[in-house]
């Protein structure tokens, strides 16, 4: 007598005891439950009418894009990388780095409101500011307490990209065009530990609305909030001959402006220092100097042109 016909038989002799007992359905036919009773629990379908519940699925976590530098080609660019040895040029952007640092991380006399939001500039083109953000962008992760994001904001003539050997991509206008595309979809994260790039993006014809734009404004105290151990250096457009680095100078807590030896007029200077005049901290680095009397802090040469 297998099971399912005795415990049938158990709950007739029950009914017959005057005991109430489940009447099973009629429409279950015993072999039908015998059936059912040998199949894996899995296999059993559900009752009539009652639709089994579908698995819950998580929303994939978004993961930013991994490239790599090609640190050696950088290094004969007359960049900085990590392999660098102690030269005058890693020596000179220590010296230039440690009070930006100090006030990003609140460490300096005053307070510097995004302290930590750092946008590199000039007066005119060609005066060094991409090759000092990037070189600053590098000696910033080499530090040990210090995580750095460069962010090339030169949205009409982005350069940080093509100087570091990488390809074009998705970056700062696509997060302000497109609400589906959020930070680490343009991220890139690179072979320099503490390093991660945010490219221009996708050329815009109105670039400098998008950069005075609540979206830009967010997306700022979102950068400068995230993570208390990162500095972002923005690789920024001219001050003179353009208007989006006024625009993104308005929430900037440091500008460093890069000024070109023997060739920037010091009218343009004193023009471009006024247009940044309201920034809590503006800094001006001397770039192209062959020889300088004052010190290694001004005392690098550079062959770059932006």
């Amino acid at each position: 007598m297998s099971i399912i016909e005795q415990a049938a038989k158990r709950l007739e002799e029950l009914r017959r005891a005057g005991i109430e007992v489940p009447v099973p359905a009629p429409s279950v036919p015993v072999q039908a439950a015998r059936v059912a009773a040998e199949q894996p629990a899995a296999l059993v379908p559900p009752h009539r009418g009652v639709e089994p519940e579908a698995p819950k699925e998580s929303a994939p976590r978004r993961e930013s894009r991994s490239v790599a530098i090609d640190l050696g080609r950088l290094m004969a660019m007359g960049y900085l990388t990590p392999d660098t040895p102690r030269t005058q040029l890693a020596d000179e952007f220590r010296v230039i780095k440690r009070p930006l640092l100090s006030n990003a991380t609140g460490r300096s006399a005053a307070p510097v409101e995004r302290g930590n939001l750092i946008m590199v500039t000039s007066a005119m083109p060609g005066e060094g500011k991409t090759f000092t953000a990037i070189n600053l962008a590098m000696s910033i992760a080499m530090e040990l307490d210090h995580t750095v994001l460069l962010v090339d904001a030169d949205v009409a003539r982005p350069a940080v990209l093509e100087r570091l050997g990488l390809q074009s991509s998705k970056g700062l206008l696509d997060l302000l065009t497109d609400p589906e595309i959020e930070l680490p979809d343009v991220l890139l994260k690179t072979n320099v530990d503490k390093l991660s790039i945010l490219p221009a993006g996708t050329h815009h014809d109105r670039a400098t609305e998008l950069l005075a734009s609540e979206s830009m404004t967010r997306l700022l105290e979102d950068l400068a909030g995230r993570y208390q151990d990162r500095v972002i250096v923005f690789d920024a457009p001219p001050l003179l001959p353009s208007t989006e680095s006024r625009v993104l100078a308005t929430h900037m807590g440091q500008v460093i402006v890069v000024v070109e030896a023997e060739r920037t007029q010091q009218s343009a200077v004193m023009q471009a220092l006024a247009t940044v005049e309201n920034c809590p901290v503006v800094m001006t680095v001397l770039n192209k100097v062959v020889k300088s009397d004052v010190g290694s802090y001004y005392g690098y040469y550079s062959d770059a042109s932006a």
